[in-house]
């Protein structure tokens, strides 16, 4: 059945991915709505050979629609989302806002599809950077226990905006025409630089995105007996986040097991030639819905143990994309 699809953010990064990956998967939509601030009234969008204006997200004019998929931060999120629900809609939020509520589903449809049909009118969508790792040690632990996680992540400036994309590549033109650096979106350079800083510093020293990626594992993996540590940095890249992920499992697992078994993995491809120079690349990653997974070594330092390298496209698997397979996913 054709489906009334709000997409809120439509101007935004995700929100353009978002509207792109519904035409693509030819997701049943009956209409969209695109929605934005009051800046981007007006705006034209195209879907299906048609062009739709992007509407004003107000609360004095909340749509009626099937499904609404937010993707405007988590300030508008908490505001407006609870608004479209209480109208009917199914709300897919792309914000951190709610994925800690223990009311509401954190859902990676290739890990925990099953959390989708507890939702009462919101769903969260996770951390880009949880996402595309989870969907790779899933199907390990499913086969030998994972007893801890040590990831740093190399994170794409596309994971912060529109406007961290321009600034690194507005960075990059100053650096090599020897022009004064002006920093806006990142606290520091980012152009030929790399930041050891996504988000604000919690207490523990910690940043929020590094305490994101243990909480969120938890609770989509459903063990909170996984020990998870992480450090995310952001590397001048504009599409695509990497990961390098140490792995202790209960038991031995060898480096061939782990490749045959993410073989089968649903949206997982193994690229691990190391010979021939092939390993997953953050710029074959970009605009491909797949994630990557290759190096995988055994860790000599403990008893079971694999190092992997894991590369996926922020923007899509990372966010839009998810987003609509848990629109895909729902009656």
């Amino acid at each position: 059945m054709k489906k009334i699809v709000a997409v809120v953010g439509a101007t935004g990064a995700v929100g353009v991915e978002m509207i792109r990956t519904l035409e693509k998967r030819k997701f049943p939509v009956k209409t969209l709505v695109p929605l934005a601030s009051e800046r981007s009234r007006g705006k034209k969008i195209k879907f299906r050979g048609k062009t739709v204006a992007v509407e004003t997200l107000s609360e004095d004019d909340i749509p009626r629609v099937d499904i609404a998929l937010f993707s405007a931060g988590a300030e508008r999120s908490r505001r407006f989302a609870p608004l479209f629900a209480a109208k009917g809609a199914v709300v897919i939020d792309n914000s951190s806002a709610f994925r800690m509520d223990p009311e509401i589903p954190l859902v990676v449809p290739e890990v925990n599809p099953h959390a989708i049909a507890r939702h009462k009118g919101i769903i969260a969508n996770p951390n880009c950077s949880t996402i595309q790792m989870v969907q790779v040690l899933k199907p390990l632990h499913d086969v030998a226990k994972i007893k801890r996680i040590v990831v740093s992540t190399y994170q794409a400036v596309s994971g912060a905006g529109l406007e961290a994309m321009d600034e690194l590549i507005n960075q990059t033109k100053a650096v090599l025409a020897k022009r004064p650096i002006r920093c806006k979106v990142f606290p520091r350079q980012i152009a030929f630089n790399v930041l050891p800083h996504i988000d604000v510093f919690e207490p523990n020293g910690y940043t929020k995105e590094e305490m994101k990626m243990v909480n969120e594992t938890h609770k989509i993996m459903e063990d909170y007996n996984i020990a998870v540590t992480a450090t995310t940095v952001r590397v001048p890249v504009l599409r695509g986040h990497s990961e390098s992920v140490n792995v202790e499992f209960e038991r031995k697992i060898t480096p061939d097991e782990a490749r045959e078994i993410l073989r089968k993995a649903p949206g997982v491809v193994v690229i691990d030639d190391p010979a021939k120079n092939k390993y997953p690349l953050a710029i074959d990653a970009v605009n491909d819905y797949r994630t990557f997974v290759g190096r995988i070594r055994e860790d000599f330092s403990v008893a079971a143990g694999l190092n992997m390298w894991i590369v996926s496209d922020n923007l899509l698997k990372g966010a839009a994309l998810n987003a609509v397979q848990i629109a895909e996913r729902l009656p």
